[in-house]
């Protein structure tokens, strides 16, 4: 238990941060699996969800939220995934 002020205050706000920022990826994991799920049925909005989410990924990153590479690789697999085949 922290006993000097700004101990405590730093204990507070760390609570609060952590609360949004799991909020945070707890919203963008359930992004890309709507986008994912949007790709596999073809849906037309898919293009649209797969644009929100990886503007969503990128902001978190840029709050420092997640890490540069793991945006990276949400936004590349959804590219990849919602890209026609060329086989």
């Amino acid at each position: 238990m922290p006993n000097i002020k700004s101990a405590k205050k730093r204990v507070k706000t760390n609570k609060r941060n952590e609360i949004a920022n799991r909020a945070a990826k707890s919203t963008l994991k359930s992004a890309v699996k709507n986008a994912n799920a949007a790709i596999a049925a073809k849906d037309a909005t898919a293009a649209e969800q797969v644009k929100d989410t990886q503007g969503l990924a990128a902001r978190l990153w840029k709050r420092g939220i997640i890490h540069k590479n793991k945006a990276a690789r949400i936004q590349s697999r959804l590219m990849k995934k919602a890209a026609p085949s060329k086989a």
